[in-house]
């Protein structure tokens, strides 16, 4: 492939044209660059049964529109994701029970288990991707400049780790009092700015009086 290495763990494929990840990524790289090229799919383990030692991984400013994080089981200490600047419209996190046209959803086990930080910035979204609590080290997440137009009572459940929550440039005109509930160590930020809320701060974030926490929410209707 044009990919090059920077140091001996940083491998650098952007702006390099690709449209497929390369299949002969050496498996020490620890920070691997895929950003501005022409990748519309990325399947982590499709042909790969060792597990890579990466922990950031940057796949923005390409074309995905579809992401399916459940095949993801060979990246076991990611720490980093950065899905910034594609077209995604479905990311999904968790897959449906197949029995009986059931709508149950399953957990998969070890799901990207050290993640911390997730970035969905500047793609389609219209809802919280369902099952982020099955990332149980995720700490920030960054959702702003989509097209999310409400926050339901589970879309952070399980999410006991999360300290800050970037929702900023979206749609959103409700959310549920629950919403943030469970979230104990929420004390960073809930950027809500330039949304379309119109009713006062959620009695939730007021109640809980979370230490340290701020809650941005300019350019809205209130």
């Amino acid at each position: 492939s044009e990919c090059w290495w920077v140091g001996q763990f940083l491998l650098n494929c952007s702006f390099t044209r690709i449209s497929t990840i390369p299949e002969d990524i050496s498996q020490i790289a620890v920070t691997a660059d895929f950003s501005y090229n022409n990748i519309k799919t990325f399947l982590c383990s499709e042909g790969r049964n060792e597990e890579w030692m990466m922990k950031h991984l940057n796949l923005s400013n390409n074309l995905i529109s579809e992401l399916t994080l459940t095949t993801c089981t060979n990246l076991p200490i990611l720490e980093t994701l950065n899905l910034n600047g594609n077209a995604i419209h479905t990311l999904t996190l968790d897959m449906p029970t197949p029995a009986h046209g059931s709508k149950k959803y399953r957990t998969v086990d070890r799901l990207l288990p050290a993640l911390k930080v997730l970035s969905v910035e500047r793609n389609n979204l219209n809802t919280v991707p369902r099952g982020l609590g099955l990332l149980q080290s995720l700490q920030t997440v960054h959702m702003s400049s989509n097209a999310i137009q409400q926050i339901d009572p589970k879309d952070f459940q399980n999410c006991s780790q999360l300290k800050a929550i970037d929702l900023q440039k979206n749609k959103i005109t409700k959310i549920h009092p629950d919403a943030f509930r469970d979230l104990n160590k929420l004390q960073v930020v809930v950027d809500l700015r330039e949304n379309a809320l119109t009713i006062p701060l959620p009695q939730i974030l007021i109640s809980l009086n979370f230490f340290r926490l701020e809650v941005y929410l300019s350019k809205n209707a209130l």
